[in-house]
């Protein structure tokens, strides 16, 4: 019984001796197991983020060999969003339906004749057909954030001293649209505020709005802006004629145009986007219309982006003609006459890599004045492929760029001749190496004259400089330079002991 015993609990022994190496041998199983997953999991995450990424640049390099250009047109993601490429802009959606819309559905509209020294309060979404003269009258509208409100001018004539004619506080979208009839819209003086919003337009909109219609619109701005809008700001047709101090139409996110005559004169700019608290948006884009623009800063000035599918465009009168960080011609016809640079690509967003004009079609006409002026600059890059430009630039150069300038496609012609590849700066770029008569020589890079070198941008004095109409040299007697003296020139000077101390030691 005894030797029973010891067997039984000698057989239960080895039962958990066995149980106890089973389950030690799955456990370092299972832990090889999960490092070897951790492992190839990392691996496979990395091999991934791989794949990818070779796969945008695939996306990327065929983009590249596409459209030359283009490709910087694409956006950086930032902590606010990613802003709108011109890539990402789709011309057959970005204006709905109603947007295009020129007459309106008047079954439901309410009439109201405005009256002076009234404020007129829209408060209910919907049509209202506006008529009558009066001064120091506004119609305000203020609805719910998703409701829509129509303003049909028809026949109206609103003078005000210090506040917009119209002012849209809130509401989804506000119409602005005129009947076959002449409306005059003005503010004589200095605008004041509505507590803490600065008003500063004619027409005043923290919202966004449509202008279109068939008929004519007169907005003048004594000391501000013609027409402000906080969002985005869209023209889908109608005539438009207006003279401000300051702006003549003005954006935070964008300025649309897909139709429209405009003719804008402006102390500041012509057509203006920007939002000085988020400089990954604000940008211009014209489908087609007529604008006429005098302005006496820039014609066009967008913050990201300034893209022109068709139209016809004439700048006057302006210290630049079109400007923004990426410049990009597809379609159209521009006449474009500038004191300073016909179109100016500066860097003014980091939501765009380098500061790039590109012209893929279109036919575009630029003369700029004698002077440090360009015709086409850029603090990045140039891509011609196709469309023709014709610039006369009997100033500094006619193309200006920092890296580089290609002429793949179209026709460039500049002062009367047609080239086969874009020039490189007149004048060595932004500098550097070399002074008087450095690397470049005379007016080279960085040279005396050169843009960067002595005199910064221009002669000797600056771009004020009273010999520019030689791009900043100065006059010489009979057109030669003066003759630097050679070492035999130089007076006798011997010293009291017979030595040579011209060149002390």
């Amino acid at each position: 019984m005894r030797r029973f015993t010891d067997l039984k609990y000698l057989t239960l022994l080895l039962t958990v001796l066995l149980l106890v190496l089973v389950g030690c041998g799955k456990q370092a199983t299972d832990t090889a197991t999960t490092d070897r997953e951790k492992k190839e999991g990392t691996v496979n995450e990395t091999a991934d983020d791989n794949t990818t990424t070779e796969d945008e640049n695939k996306t990327n390099t065929k983009t590249e060999n596409k459209n030359a250009g283009r490709n910087d047109g694409t956006v950086n993601s930032t902590s606010s969003g990613t802003a709108v490429s011109t890539t990402d802009l789709d011309p057959d959606t970005i204006f709905s339906d109603r947007d295009m819309e020129q007459t309106p559905d008047l079954t439901d509209a309410a009439a109201i004749s405005v009256q002076s020294g009234q404020v007129i309060d829209i408060t209910e979404k919907g049509v209202y057909v506006i008529s009558g003269t009066a001064t120091d009258c506004t119609i305000r509208v203020e609805v719910n954030e998703k409701d829509k409100v129509q303003l049909v001018l028809d026949g109206v004539s609103i003078t005000n001293k210090d506040f917009p004619a119209i002012y849209v506080v809130a509401a989804d979208k506000c119409f602005i649209t005129t009947t076959n009839s002449n409306n005059t819209l003005s503010v004589t003086g200095e605008f004041r505020a509505d507590g803490d919003t600065n008003t500063d337009a004619v027409i005043f909109s923290r919202d966004d709005i449509v202008l279109n219609g068939t008929g004519t619109l007169t907005v003048t701005s004594a000391k501000g802006n013609g027409i402000s809008c906080k969002d985005d700001l869209k023209v889908t047709g109608g005539t438009y004629v207006i003279e401000s101090a300051l702006d003549g139409l003005e954006a935070n996110d964008s300025l649309l145009i897909a139709d429209g005559n405009l003719t804008i004169t402006s102390q500041k700019d012509g057509l203006h986007s920007e939002d000085n608290e988020d400089n990954t948006t604000g940008f211009i884009y014209i489908k087609g219309g007529s604008l006429t623009i005098q302005a006496k800063s820039d014609g066009i000035q967008g913050t990201t982006f300034v893209r022109i599918d068709g139209g016809t465009l004439k700048i006057t009168g302006s210290t630049e003609g079109i400007e923004a960080t990426y410049v990009e011609i597809n379609d159209g016809t521009l006449d474009i006459y500038a004191s300073d640079d016909g179109i100016n690509a500066s860097r003014k967003s980091t939501a765009f890599g380098t500061p790039t004009v590109v012209f893929n079609g279109g036919s575009t006409k630029i003369e700029v004045g004698r002077g440090d002026t360009d015709a086409v600059d850029a603090n990045g890059s140039i891509y011609v492929n196709g469309g023709t430009v014709d610039v006369t630039a009997l100033g500094m150069s006619s193309f200006d760029y920092d890296n580089e300038g290609q002429l793949n496609g179209g026709t460039v012609i500049i002062n009367g001749e047609q080239v086969t590849s874009l020039p490189a700066s007149m004048f060595g770029g932004q500098g550097g190496p070399g002074g008087f008569g450095g690397k470049g020589g005379f007016g080279g890079q960085g040279g005396f004259g050169g843009k960067g070198g002595k005199g910064n941008k221009g002669g000797s004095n600056g771009s004020s400089d009273n010999n520019d109409n030689n791009g900043g040299f100065p006059d010489f007697p009979n057109g030669t330079m003066p003759q630097m003296p050679d070492g035999t020139e130089f007076p006798e000077k011997p010293s009291s002991d017979g030595t040579d101390d011209r060149f002390p030691l």
